[in-house]
């Protein structure tokens, strides 16, 4: 079998193909459900502004008027911050498929590499031992070098959730304290 045969050079590129429009796909699904989430978004605040501006001309007195105010402003922040969690989610959850499919094609590309290496060992004169066994080492050592950069990846993608739902906590926390803070000062206004 020849080291570099027309059906492997054919099986090589339909598998570079393959892992082109594997990749491809993933990150349109991650822009798609992207786009959806900012559509579900950009509706939902619509109809409540809508709905929550209708109701300020009502508003008589001053103390209505803070009330409304923090009526507003306290979902907001509460909304704002789920969306920051989804678009985490989507963007974690779209590189965690990426990364697979890399990973799946990165290990078909080391195992052809390693049988094309066998393969031409079989053939290669005496005395190339060492150089064939080099080309095994270095083979090797990417391929560990790959999952340690892969497993660091994921990790500071565990470190930026862990992050943000620390930050979400506590500017929940935060929003609460100021809607109910104006709510408080407004009454002691009036």
């Amino acid at each position: 079998m020849a080291l570099s045969s027309p059906e492997q050079i054919a099986a090589s590129q339909k598998a570079g193909l393959d892992a082109f429009f594997g990749l491809t796909g993933k990150v349109f699904e991650g822009v798609e459900k992207l786009v959806a989430l900012n559509l579900q978004v950009v509706k939902s605040t619509l109809a409540e502004s809508r709905e929550s501006l209708s109701k300020a001309p009502g508003t008589a007195e001053p103390q209505q008027w803070f009330t409304l105010q923090a009526g507003f402003t306290a979902p907001l922040a509460e909304k704002s911050l789920a969306y920051t969690r989804q678009l985490f989610d989507i963007a974690s959850t779209t590189q965690a498929e990426v990364a697979q499919l890399a990973q799946t094609h990165c290990e078909r590309y080391n195992a052809n590499l390693q049988a094309l290496i066998e393969e031409a060992a079989k053939s290669a004169p005496a005395g190339s031992e060492a150089a064939i066994a080099a080309w095994k080492s270095a083979i090797s050592a990417t391929a560990t070098l790959y999952e340690s950069l892969q497993k660091t990846g994921q990790q500071a993608v565990e470190m930026a959730g862990t992050n943000l739902e620390a930050v979400t906590a506590s500017a929940s926390k935060s929003a609460k304290r100021s809607a109910e803070s104006a709510i408080v000062a407004a009454s002691a206004k009036h």
